[in-house]
């Protein structure tokens, strides 16, 4: 009697083993193919056949849930049925999902100095990505704002090390949840490593001229702190630094981040990085050495660079490469999705998309941190409107009811999604909406100027990868007609809201600006609404600071709103009438004029004067500036010890007032000015802060504590150090000086 046949599952399909002892059975039993394979990320809008049953992908990005059904079953049809990782750039909520909720970009959610309500955005944005077949998010963005020419200054969090770090880490926090075997988390990816924002002429991707030391003092912390505390993969920027791609740059991938930081994550490059080393930077003259290049330099996911498969197999042919280079890469790809739980589940779509995708829960804390994110910049006394004051209100613009270019760049119609021309546009309250919705007067509504046309880019359709090229922006001329409509609804009002800032083509990857200025008809129509002699309230709806015309000195009123998402223009209306008390804080620097670039508070001291020539140094509006309805008092600044060792805590008490008739929620600023350093250093940073909520005339003893150890320096050497000696503690409401309370201590 012939016995029946048995099938034993493989040991890495068995839960109960290690992951550790997973990933080595799984691994022992790959092909060279299989292993090159699974370090590669293709777009699942090209051949999914192809990626998966020919090339062995380990991951697909820029895809639905059609095809993500359609990756599943390709899967199954391989020899070893490993799953992919799907991932998405979901930025500021699920960038490229019909009806998902788009919350303000970073640089917007960044004015809320509000580390734990980023968190929960992160959070709300995981369950939606997760829900959807997502695994994996690039988000968050590390990069310090320096020239604000460049067309990604939006994406960031500001120019702050440390309130970058604050907030880069509440957002990977939120995305990954409790750990990633939770079902609602998702990847976290910290990027652009490292220095990709130190830009030439603000020119994206460009030579970036920094120092080992001046990567370590600014550029690397955040990154570190993120590193620490468990983001799981990290992008690399797109430059060279010191002649060399940052996709190959081995001190920084493997001498600091994966040995002085002891960073066991994933690498991922960015878009076609290994590709750009042949064809674009042209420091390697083929695909074998671009792609032996970037596995020995300790890459682990190549995205969307289809050559790297062949590459990388002629790379092992001519010797380039041994055959197990792949083996450690690979093994962190599937650490990850063990760790995820995809072997027993996929994560497919689920059933309950559409109840968690742009929920009521979701719309209501998109509306909050939208409040949070708006900054006031200047007010007469005319803000909040009253309405006995007022009977009617002219709302005038070009971005006073465009709804989608009020969400930002990656959000659906910003170009990098082809399968998606927009967010639904009932799901979107522009200013115009807002007012009208709440507002007790009548409202009415003139465009006033247009912005820009396109033409098409005279170098081609088409990069030499195939990617599209930005068309040209073309400014449109003040149009007379427009212009005096809205003088001459402003002339018939009691007050004129003007919405003027830049649109999704002034904005982005690839599209850096060569001035800050308004573009098109905008300057000419609020120098006319201006003149009017009416109170304006000129709201910039602007994904960056820009430069407003010398006009707006005499408005009556400025409001910032940094591409503020969908509930943007009810956050805006709610300011504007009184429903809601502005606290957003400047997390970046205004400049007066584009020649000031860079503007950023934390400079280095040393220069000749504090001008130029024929203009101030000083900022338009500084960092951590913003108004509120009433005004806050800061007095009688002590320090319990001013004596200090490396190891103690400095603790400091200053009392804030609110002198107003109105409640507030101040943001109070605490810096460090070390007194004289060994080497070259900023003149002040920001250390820490607190969150104060003051009733009318309410007064608090606020208490602030910094360890001594956060008081640093880097030397000359490279390290991170505390100098002894004389010190600043500086506490006050912006980092402008003349704001700032000050308070000495020594440290031994």
């Amino acid at each position: 009697m012939t016995s029946p046949t048995v099938t034993t599952a493989p040991p890495y399909l068995d839960p109960a083993l290690s992951i550790p002892e997973r990933v080595a059975d799984l691994l022992g039993r790959m092909t060279l193919e299989e292993k090159i394979g699974q370090m590669l990320q293709l777009d699942a809008r090209d051949d999914l056949d192809d990626h998966i049953l020919r090339r062995n992908v380990g991951s697909i990005l820029h895809t639905s849930p059609e095809r993500i059904l359609r990756a599943n079953e390709l899967t199954a049809q391989t020899r070893l049925q490993i799953p992919l990782l799907v991932a998405e750039d979901c930025i500021h909520g699920h960038s490229f999902w019909p009806g998902a909720t788009i919350y303000p970009t970073q640089l917007g959610m960044a004015a809320s100095w509000d580390a734990e309500l980023v968190e929960r955005v992160a959070r709300a944005t995981a369950e939606e990505v997760a829900v959807t077949g997502i695994h994996w998010t690039f988000s968050p963005v590390l990069c310090i704002s320096r020239d604000l020419r460049w067309g990604r200054v939006g994406e960031t969090f500001g120019e702050d090390p440390f309130l970058i770090g604050e907030l880069a880490s509440a957002m990977v926090r939120g995305y990954q949840g409790d750990g990633l075997d939770d079902p609602t988390a998702v990847l976290a990816t910290a990027k652009h490593f490292a220095g990709y924002s130190e830009t030439q002429g603000g020119r994206d991707a460009s030579e970036a001229d920094i120092s080992r030391r001046k990567l370590r003092s600014w550029f690397l912390p955040p990154f570190e702190r993120v590193a620490r505390e468990g983001c799981r993969s990290f992008m690399l920027g797109y430059q060279t630094m010191d002649g060399v791609p940052i996709t190959t740059n081995e001190w920084l991938l493997s001498d600091v981040l994966r040995g002085e930081w002891d960073y066991t994550g994933t690498l991922i490059t960015d878009w076609d990085n290994v590709g750009r080393m042949v064809w674009e930077q042209r420091v390697q003259p083929d695909y074998p050495h671009a792609s032996a290049a970037a596995v020995t330099a300790g890459n682990d996911m190549i995205m969307n660079t289809p050559g790297f498969f062949e590459g990388a197999l002629d790379a092992v042919a001519q010797g380039l490469l041994a055959e197990d280079a792949f083996d450690v890469a690979a093994a962190r790809i599937l650490t990850l999705k063990f760790e995820l739980g995809l072997f027993e589940d996929p994560r497919l779509p689920r059933a309950e998309l559409d109840q968690v995708v742009g929920s009521a829960e979701h719309t209501a804390l998109n509306l909050e941190i939208a409040r949070r994110s708006v900054v006031l910049l200047e007010n007469d006394g005319l803000l909040p409107v009253q309405p006995a004051d007022v009977r009617r209100v002219a709302v005038v613009g070009p971005l006073a009811d465009d709804a989608q270019n009020q969400l930002g760049d990656w959000a659906g119609s910003s170009g990098q999604a082809g399968w998606l021309d927009g967010q639904p546009r009932d799901m979107i309250t522009t200013v115009l909406d807002g007012l009208r919705q709440i507002a007790p007067w009548e409202v009415s509504y003139s465009r006033g100027a247009e912005i820009l046309t396109l033409a098409p880019n005279p170098a081609g359709a088409t990069f030499p990868d195939g990617q599209p090229r930005p068309p040209v922006v073309q400014p449109s001329a003040p149009d007379a007609e427009l212009i005096a409509e809205a003088v001459a609804a402003a002339s018939n009002s009691d007050v004129v809201v003007a919405v003027v800032g830049d649109r999704i083509e002034l904005v982005g990857e690839g599209r850096s600006t060569a001035t800050l200025e308004l573009v098109g008809g905008q300057i000419a129509m609020l120098d006319a609404l201006i003149a009017t002699g009416k109170p304006v309230v000129v709201v910039l709806l602007a994904s960056k600071p820009l430069v407003l015309p010398a006009s707006v000195q005499r408005a009556a009123a400025v409001i910032w709103a940094a591409s503020p998402g969908m509930q943007g223009g009810r956050a805006l209306a709610e300011i504007i009438t009184g429903a809601v008390e502005p606290s957003g804080r400047l997390p970046i620097s205004f400049a007066r004029h584009v020649g000031q670039q860079p503007t950023y508070y934390n400079q280095i001291r040393g220069q000749h004067g504090d001008r130029y020539a024929d203009l101030t140094q000083s900022p338009a509006w500084a960092f951590g500036e913003g108004l509120s309805y009433t005004r806050v008092e800061y007095a009688d600044l002590e320090l319990s010890s001013t004596g200090l060792g490396v190891a103690d805590t400095i603790v400091g008490h200053v009392t804030v007032t609110n002198t107003g008739e109105r409640p507030v929620r101040e943001t109070v600023q605490v810096y460090v000015r070390d007194a004289v350093t060994s080497v070259s250093w900023t003149d002040k940073e920001l250390k820490t802060y607190r969150q104060v909520d003051l009733a009318p005339g309410e007064t608090a003893r606020v208490r602030v504590e910094l360890p001594v150890a956060e008081c640093t320096i880097v030397d000359a050497a490279g390290i991170r150090r505390v100098e002894p000696g004389v010190f600043e503690l500086l506490v006050g409401p912006s980092s402008r000086d003349e704001v700032l309370l000050a308070a000495e201590f020594t440290v031994a």
